[in-house]
């Protein structure tokens, strides 16, 4: 007769393996991402528009965004306009501004949904392999094979185009790479001894996976979603440019230059400033994530 496993032993080998991403790691992590200048770089670059976007949520009016004013048309910086104004007199340092919030929520949610969604399908099929594998994979092959863009506009035709709907578009175009990535980072990581051990004493699959396999097998996820960050916020741009972004008259940065390409020989203005402002934070979100490439990387330890 099969003996049936301690649960209290199960239990707590539970609690000692999830401890054991220790304090210590996560120390070693951080001292190896500060000797990275282009890390700290792209991480201050992140914390000021995350504190831009927070700004703009919470004391700028969107009548005030939005609001025309003739009298002030097409004028270039100065020091009452910063960033100049646009055709309807509206200050575009303001809208700038405001507009940071919808690209850090496209951003941070497009990559949570995405990665939730991509991490679990990709972690079941490179841990059980076989049917369950190939089913995932050609899907998320079938998936890759479509163009973004045009993934993206059809999933906001079908939906309806707000924020909200953009958001699962841009999640949806980003799930392939995180079932690739996952899919290779478990089974670089199924056969070692703790997985062993844990089929051994009676550990469920379930557990065997999020508590053992999926925690040991972050690292190049972790790296991934760092540089997606970026990439959503370009895809969502591009979509907003050609309109099947966020509804006008909002302004996300897309639709900002969308909107001052028609004045682009007469004022540059309208169209540099919101495209240099999505340059900057894809290009901090890319620095952070080389950064976090060097300090997870192991070969790098001493």
């Amino acid at each position: 007769m099969k003996k049936k496993p301690d649960k209290s032993r199960v239990d707590n080998y539970t609690s000692v393996s999830l401890q054991y991403s220790k304090r210590s790691q996560i120390v070693d992590i951080w001292q190896r991402l500060k000797k990275n200048k282009g890390a700290l770089i792209g991480l201050i670059i992140i914390t000021i528009i995350l504190l831009m976007a927070l700004y703009a949520l919470l004391f700028i009016d969107y009548n005030s965004v939005i609001a025309m004013n003739m009298s002030e048309r097409m004028q270039g910086p100065s020091l009452r306009h910063p960033f100049g104004t646009d055709e309807s007199g509206r200050d575009l340092f303001l809208r700038v501004v405001y507009g940071s919030q919808y690209s850090v929520v496209i951003g941070i949610g497009s990559v949570a949904i995405s990665l939730i969604i991509g991490l679990s399908l990709g972690s079941l099929a490179g841990y059980y392999g076989g049917l369950v594998d190939d089913c995932i994979s050609r899907a998320s092959d079938v998936l890759a094979s479509i163009p973004s863009s045009l993934l993206g506009m059809v999933i906001v035709t079908v939906l309806g185009q707000s924020l909200t709907n953009l958001v699962i578009a841009v999640s949806v175009t980003a799930m392939p790479a995180f079932i690739r990535m996952s899919r290779s980072s478990v089974m670089t990581v199924r056969s070692q001894e703790y997985v062993e051990a844990a089929k051994a004493i009676g550990m469920s699959n379930a557990k065997i996976i999020f508590a053992q396999v999926v925690p040991n097998g972050l690292s190049p996820v972790i790296v991934t979603t760092t540089a997606r960050m970026g990439g959503s916020i370009i895809e969502a741009a591009a979509l907003s440019f050609l309109g099947f972004g966020v509804p006008v008259p909002r302004p996300e940065w897309g639709a900002l230059v969308s909107a001052g390409r028609i004045h682009i020989r007469t004022s540059g203005y309208l169209t540099f400033f919101p495209g240099i402002m999505i340059m900057i934070v894809v290009l901090a979100f890319n620095l952070m994530g080389d950064g976090l490439r060097d300090a997870l990387d192991p070969k790098l330890k001493r």
